[in-house]
């Protein structure tokens, strides 16, 4: 049982120094109504799925994009929906207020603020990885450090202020959007079956002192 006094948190010098994560399944890019109907007919049967969304960002003052892209993924396969291009199908609105499959992201309190410029929903099934990993100790709340916590490797944050409503995504960023989906999901998983036990943590702080040898 943990004490009130641990706490893991990894330090920014060594995350930089771990290897980068590759996204290890299949990419689908959605850039129609109809294609996006047919694969949320099939990711209505998974049990679990990670979460993301992503914003083209604005460089000037007072300027503001809507959301560009939705991803939702399971651990073999990620699915980008543009909806720049297909708009917040009533679909996909179903599927986020569904709560028979459980869908993990990170401050998706920000994600739904941005969705509901879009279109009115009232999402179920949600699990929000900032709360949840503080109940194993872990007091860091960016993707990037949960993940190399866990697992030792560095999710890239190189794609973030790209043009996300460019013609065509490119490679770099289609993995970037792939895998912030899919670390949630992983990061939940991992969590959940019990392979993580934050007394054996190299990150593990007592009362402020970083106990890792690294």
């Amino acid at each position: 049982m943990l004490t009130e006094s641990l706490k893991i948190s990894i330090p920014k010098d060594v995350l930089a120094g771990m290897p980068m994560v590759e996204f290890p399944g299949e990419i689908t890019v959605i850039e129609d109504a109809d294609a996006a109907r047919e694969v949320l007919t099939l990711l209505a049967r998974e049990e679990r799925v990670g979460f993301d969304t992503e914003t083209r960002p604005a460089f000037q003052k007072g300027r503001s994009f809507n959301v560009s892209l939705i991803q939702i993924s399971t651990l073999a396969h990620g699915y980008l929906f543009r909806i720049n291009k297909t708009g917040l199908l009533p679909e996909l609105c179903a599927f986020i207020e569904n709560d028979s499959v459980l869908k993990i992201g990170l401050s998706l309190k920000d994600d739904f603020f941005v969705l509901h410029k879009i279109s009115e929903f009232v999402p179920h099934g949600f699990v929000d990885l900032q709360g949840f990993v503080g109940d194993y100790g872990i007091a860091d709340a960016s993707l990037q450090k949960i993940y190399g916590i866990l697992f030792g490797k560095r999710i890239s944050k190189g794609q973030r202020l790209s043009n996300w409503e460019a013609p065509e995504l490119t490679v770099g960023q289609q993995h970037y959007a792939a895998i912030d989906a899919w670390a949630c999901l992983r990061i939940y998983n991992h969590l959940t079956e019990g392979n993580f036990n934050p007394q054996e943590s190299p990150y593990r702080q007592i009362d402020g002192e970083n106990t890792s040898e690294n």
